[in-house]
């Protein structure tokens, strides 16, 4: 019996690419949000290093690795006290974040629920494990059979940012449930109102001192350029963590050992992160000031690496039109019925090319 899992969206996406690049200038492309700076030297040495990997890796992560990622934590996001028994490296966070609901046993008779503008790999992960997926930002209109809440905080694609007092609403609601609840963290250090990273679910200002079903998944991918290592992490109640760990080393899901050595490094070097940011910074204020002045009005996009964004009409509306001043952009349509008359942006491409989208966008009709 096949799978029934919905159409992968961005192959509805190619035939505006073709039209986008018939640009005399070529394609810019804002579409997907893969890095396209150099991963730092740092953790490149690292990976280096570490490639006589002759023995298989372990699932549960070196002991370096587990330490690296609970003092991360402790350094950068105000989570003290986790211990190796509260972090599990990923192949990446995608994979995790589509396996989940299979690995904590969820099946038909169980909810997902996901935000209501949603990355789509979190109803992929309900449609994996059969469950039902429900979109709801309102911890109160969750249903009764909710197992597994996706917070999304900073949110893709739409860059908005959970409150401390929300996270402590979601966790509370969550444990009437008895739902596990997961936060998608992954921007958290591209934050645009400080340099300070957004609040974790794991802060102790949301969850105490119980960490119970409670999760943060992460990936490096974002702040360290490390999209094509397949580098990410949750941490976490340590029940949940051994329940994971368990089932993925029956999976077989081996983080590599050289991209476990790279992830110390890159854990332990804040500066390339706050470099990065700073690329970020000046991509995103050339762009949000030209999308602007073009007549786009920019909704949240607090943090993270993409603009939401609408003149109000339907989202392949703007798509296409962008397209022929050759810019690709995602539609608001990916990302559930909310998005209809968004489109999101991606600060992910060279200086060069986003030169050449503001001067694009100069010459769009206002309507």
């Amino acid at each position: 019996m096949a799978l029934d899992l919905p159409d992968f969206p961005w192959d509805a996406l190619v035939p505006f690419a073709e039209r986008a690049r018939q640009h005399p200038d070529g394609l810019v492309d804002l579409s997907v949000g893969s890095p396209v700076d150099p991963t730092p030297a740092v953790i490149r040495d690292a990976l280096a290093a570490a490639t006589d990997a002759h023995a298989y890796p372990q699932t549960t992560g070196t002991p370096a690795l587990r330490e690296a990622i609970a003092g991360w934590f402790s350094r950068r996001r105000g989570v003290d006290g986790l211990t190796p028994a509260h972090v599990l490296p990923s192949i990446g966070s995608k994979e995790l974040i589509a396996w989940l609901p299979l690995m904590l046993g969820l099946g038909p008779a169980d909810v997902v629920v996901q935000p209501r503008a949603a990355y789509p790999t979190y109803a992929v992960g309900a449609a994996l494990a059969k469950a039902r997926a429900v979109a709801s930002d309102d911890p109160d209109e969750w249903p009764a059979e909710t197992r597994l809440v996706w917070l999304n905080s900073p949110g893709n694609p739409d860059g908005r940012v959970h409150s401390v007092e929300f996270l402590r609403r979601a966790v509370e609601r969550a444990r009437e449930l008895g739902a596990v609840i997961a936060d998608d963290e992954c921007y958290a250090e591209l934050n645009w109102a400080s340099d300070e990273p957004t609040p974790s679910i794991l802060d102790p200002r949301v969850v105490g001192d119980d960490l119970s079903g409670v999760l943060a998944v992460y990936s490096l991918s974002k702040q360290s350029n490390l999209a094509g290592y397949r580098a990410g992490f949750v941490a976490g109640d340590p029940a949940v963590i051994a329940e994971l760990l368990q089932a993925r080393k029956h999976a077989g899901l081996l983080p590599p050992a050289p991209v476990q050595a790279a992830m110390v490094a890159a854990l332990g070097d804040d500066a390339h992160v706050a470099h990065q940011r700073e690329l970020y910074r000046g991509r995103r204020e050339r762009l949000a000031a030209a999308l602007t002045a073009s007549g786009f009005r920019i909704d949240h996009s607090d943090a993270g690496l993409y603009l939401w964004v609408t003149r109000g009409e339907d989202s392949w509306t703007t798509v296409g039109a962008l397209a022929d001043l050759g810019i690709l952009v995602a539609p608001g349509a990916f990302y559930g019925e909310s998005g209809r008359e968004h489109v999101r942006v991606a600060l992910t491409t060279t200086d060069e090319r986003v030169d050449a989208a503001v001067a694009r966008l100069s010459t769009l009709d206002k309507r």
